[in-house]
């Protein structure tokens, strides 16, 4: 006994020693890891002192280079060409089997394991949390923040921390938007110390979508969207994903979940109570540190699908956001006596500690930089802390979701989609698939035909499984969204986060079939992005070729072939070439030295059936030249415009940037077209901001002279095309003889937040040739239209009088006469807008104006109304013009 004592004594003191060296090992090693102040120059958070994303990067580096319990990889490039870093951060024995870690989660995150052994993995692996910021450059404190939290879960050697390391697999992306950052940081050092110390840069802070980068994650349009979005939904499979973002309500310190109703019906209610024990969690840290302010309920929701902590609603993982309080470097002071009685925006809450949601108040006085980044690291920690506790429940619980999406899909209703290869837009239907891909969708491709639904689908056909664990996310992209009926306490209704509506097939026109009962088809995998085949040139080509003008494709063929210095051509009538009918305005090239090379390859590029024209085609031939376009940018950045400049990108067409300075004083008749797009009001395009809250060249919009330089340019012959808001811009300053409907209306009369409106299109028309006659029109508190026509009722009576001559208005669509809700919510819509307007063209002296009242290139997803865009941009380079759909002078003509 008293030699095993002895052993035992020894022992423990070996065993002390080695924890002793163990510490002294690990704080050696901490030392030599850089703080971030050691690297930037300051503290993150410091009064008046922002980080560019070089400094970001260099201190990143330098941590990865000295800590072991750090690695960095490129993920992915930007918009202007930087490189989109991310952190993976844990133990070292993590680090070292990170394949390991990332193969249960993936497993489990797709939920094809037996329960049996998906318990063993989950008792197995790590928690896997993804934790992001500085998406929205303007919102600065986050991206300042991520540089404290790296440093401190690598090197904090806390019970707590270590804890975090050995059981959590920390993706940390410190720097969603580092184009962003770049050009608010710049700005920031522009205008500190000047009375615009607190502005905002006169841009777009990315390159093409602005705020909207948070609005493009089911389209993954940017490629800064896609490289986050491989990782998550292709690679990793995060159990929670954490969104870090500012502002809260005024007065309130940080927002955090809970969030407001509605839920989406497609997301699993396990998704809602994690994102609320979740929020519980980080609620309790603020409160157990004397940290108040802390907001729940308020105007965010879990309906919309799009945002980056919205889509991973519809994988079964836990989607966080943070609002946090105090943007900017600069400090502020909140008076006490100020206080409200209540903060927040759609829910507010008291702020005298009775609120459920705001439970301890902040109650003013001085405001830091540091505070946002203090606030942003806790709730960090919070969400670290829970997952380190619970690792196997959050692994199990995705599992069990992603089980229970795959159960209820093999019942039926649905029990696939499938996306046969007969499509008006054949790669818009290949494009669907890849986003469907992209966002982690298993699709399957048919060897040979069956049989689904009644109907018989050839070879080739895509087939999309209901039952799949992300059957949440497929639901939601391709069936209507039917947005709950929601008003105030005062009846006005309540406005929706975001959009309303957004379902995919709708609004890029290609046809999916539901399938509700269960069929067999031999298929495999698709395991990369899909296009469409090589198309033929097929037939003698002795006067030249022939293209439909069906396929988006045709665009950019169109394009590419006036840039190479082709002639080409619309055919007024329709076109019909051995048995193949090819429609209004079939394009017509006609041929010359190099024409046959150039076709060859335009049918191999774009899978674009080529035909061969042994003559000139009867009827009128309207010839096409390159489009020369400029696209208005105010000093107010507008999303829209930035949107149409990357839509122009995409499709080859080379854009001139028009600021206020240049409408008014360059000679615009170099321009076919000029582009007003979507702003927010009237006033913002004529005023822009007001003198005195920007630096000079920033200040004021077009100004009256700008607009009748624009109304000379539509008079002598140019066009103009206005989206949404700017119609009635053009409309009130060039005195068109047309009436926006939707302008009086309240919201309680007509509402209709960021739906799906169906349209019927007049294909007769040249700006509408190609298109399908009906297609879902993106209406967000848009407009429609009515041609001013003579009154001609008297005293309750019809008069009988001479007609006057006719408006210069045609119709190229209108919204439907009935069924006009396609997906989303709408109020007062057949009484206000069925049968009018939705796209007019309007004469005016030698030119046009084309009047879109919805915005047919929104945040690039309605792919089925590009055309009309292009189609007017092509149009306008045609000498004369076919008049089609004219209104009639007679008032009474639409109604009989």
């Amino acid at each position: 006994m008293i030699l095993i004592a002895r052993a035992l004594r020894i022992s423990s003191r070996a065993l002390g020693l080695a924890v002793f060296a163990a510490a002294l090992g690990a704080t050696a090693a901490t030392a030599q890891v850089p703080t971030p102040e050691s690297v930037i120059g300051f503290k993150p958070g410091a009064d008046r002192k922002l980080a560019d994303y070089e400094q970001l990067r260099d201190y990143y580096s330098q941590l990865a280079n000295a800590s072991d319990r750090v690695r960095m990889e490129t993920i992915g490039t930007t918009s202007m060409g930087r490189p989109m870093k991310l952190l993976f951060i844990s133990s070292t024995d993590n680090l070292d089997n990170l394949e390991r870690w990332q193969e249960i989660s993936s497993a489990l995150a797709r939920a094809r394991p037996a329960e049996k052994k998906a318990r063993r993995l989950a008792d197995e692996g790590k928690a896997v949390v993804w934790i992001d910021a500085g998406m929205h450059a303007t919102e600065m404190a986050p991206g300042q923040a991520m540089m404290t939290l790296a440093h401190r879960v690598a090197t904090e050697e806390s019970a707590e921390m270590q804890k975090i390391r050995e059981n959590v697999v920390l993706l940390l992306m410190p720097m969603m938007n580092p184009d962003g950052l770049e050009i608010v940081e710049n700005w920031y050092d522009r205008v500190l110390n000047t009375p615009y110390e607190t502005t905002s840069p006169p841009w777009l802070y990315q390159k093409y979508v602005g705020h909207d980068n948070n609005r493009d994650w089911f389209m993954n349009n940017m490629p800064e969207t896609q490289a986050v979005t491989d990782v998550i939904y292709n690679e990793w499979y995060p159990q929670i994903v954490v969104n870090h973002h500012q502002t809260s309500p005024s007065w309130a310190r940080i927002f955090v979940p809970p969030f407001s109703g509605p839920v989406n019906p497609n997301i699993h209610p396990a998704v809602v109570s994690g994102v609320n024990q979740v929020g519980t969690a980080m609620t309790h840290r603020f409160a157990m540190n004397d940290m108040p302010g802390v907001i729940s309920n308020d105007t965010f929701t879990m309906f919309w699908n799009g945002g980056m902590r919205t889509a991973p609603y519809f994988h079964n993982q836990i989607g966080i956001l943070t609002e946090v309080a105090h943007a900017t470097p600069t400090p502020r002071y909140y008076a006490p006596d100020s206080l409200p009685s209540h903060v927040g925006y759609g829910n507010p809450q008291p702020t005298d500690g009775t609120g459920l949601f705001y439970p301890d108040p902040w109650k003013g006085g001085e405001s830091h930089f540091s505070d946002a980044v203090r606030y942003t690291n806790t709730a960090s920690m919070a969400v670290l802390d829970l997952a380190a506790d619970r690792p196997t429940q959050f692994l199990f619980n995705m599992y069990k979701m992603g089980r229970d999406a795959i159960e209820a899909g093999k019942s039926g209703n649905p029990y696939a989609y499938v996306i046969p290869p007969e499509q008006w837009h054949p790669r818009e239907a290949h494009n669907l698939v890849n986003i469907l891909r992209q966002g982690g969708v298993e699709v399957d491709r048919a060897t040979s035909s069956f049989e689904a639904g009644g109907k018989t689908y050839p070879s080739g056909s895509f087939v999309v499984p209901a039952s799949q664990a992300f059957r949440p996310f497929v639901m939601d992209m391709l069936e209507p969204q039917n947005y709950p009926t929601r008003r105030t306490a005062t009846g006005k209704p309540e406005t929706p986060y975001d959009l309303a509506g957004w379902t995919l097939p709708m609004q890029m026109g290609v046809t999916v079939d539901r399938i509700n009962e269960p069929f067999e088809v031999q298929a495999t995998a698709v395991t990369d992005s899909v296009a469409p085949d090589p198309a033929p040139v097929r037939g003698n080509a002795g006067y030249g070729y022939a293209l439909s003008h069906r396929p988006n494709t045709s665009i950019e063929a169109v394009n590419e072939l006036l840039a190479d210095g082709e002639t080409v051509y619309w055919t007024e009538d329709g076109l019909s070439v051995r048995g193949t009918t090819l429609g209004n305005g079939a394009i017509v090239i006609e041929r010359q030295e190099g024409t046959a090379a150039r076709m060859k390859k335009i049918a191999e590029k774009y899978g674009l059936p080529v035909h061969g024209l042994s003559s000139k085609p009867n009827g009128p031939l309207h010839q096409l030249q390159p489009p020369r376009v400029g696209i208005y940018k105010s000093w107010v950045p507008s999303i829209d415009e930035g949107w149409t400049r990357w839509v122009l990108k995409e499709y080859d067409v080379p854009v001139d940037t028009l600021h206020d300075a240049d409408v008014r004083t360059d000679d615009l008749s170099k321009y076919t077209t000029i582009i007003l797009p979507h702003h927010y009001s009237n006033d913002v395009l004529l005023n822009g901001h007001e003198e005195g809250t920007m630096p000079e060249p920033y200040v004021g919009g077009l100004g009256l002279e700008g607009a009748t330089a624009l109304e000379q340019y539509v008079e002598e012959g140019g066009t103009v095309v206005a989206f949404d808001q700017a119609s009635n811009f053009t409309i009130d300053q060039f005195g068109l003889p047309v009436k926006d409907v939707t302008e009086d209306l309240s919201d309680g009369e007509f509402f209709i937040p960021g739906s799906l409106i169906r349209a019927t299109v007049n294909t007769e028309h040249p700006l509408a040739y190609g298109m399908q006659d009906t297609v879902a029109a993106s209406f967000s508190q848009s407009r429609a239209f009515k041609a001013v026509r003579q009154d001609k009722m008297g005293e309750g009576g019809r008069e009988d009088t001479e007609l006057p001559e006719p408006p210069p208005v045609e119709v190229v669509a209108r919204y439907a006469e009935k069924d006009l809700l396609m997906s989303g919510w709408a109020l007062g819509e057949k009484e206000h807008i069925g049968g009018e307007a939705a796209l007019m063209r309007v004469r005016h002296g030698e030119g046009s104006v084309v009047l879109f009242g919805f915005r047919p290139q929104f945040r690039g997803q309605p792919r089925g109304t590009y055309k009309l865009v292009f189609n007017a941009l092509h149009a306008a380079t045609i000498e004369e013009i076919p008049r089609v759909g004219q209104v009639s002078a007679d008032p009474f003509a639409d109604r009989e």
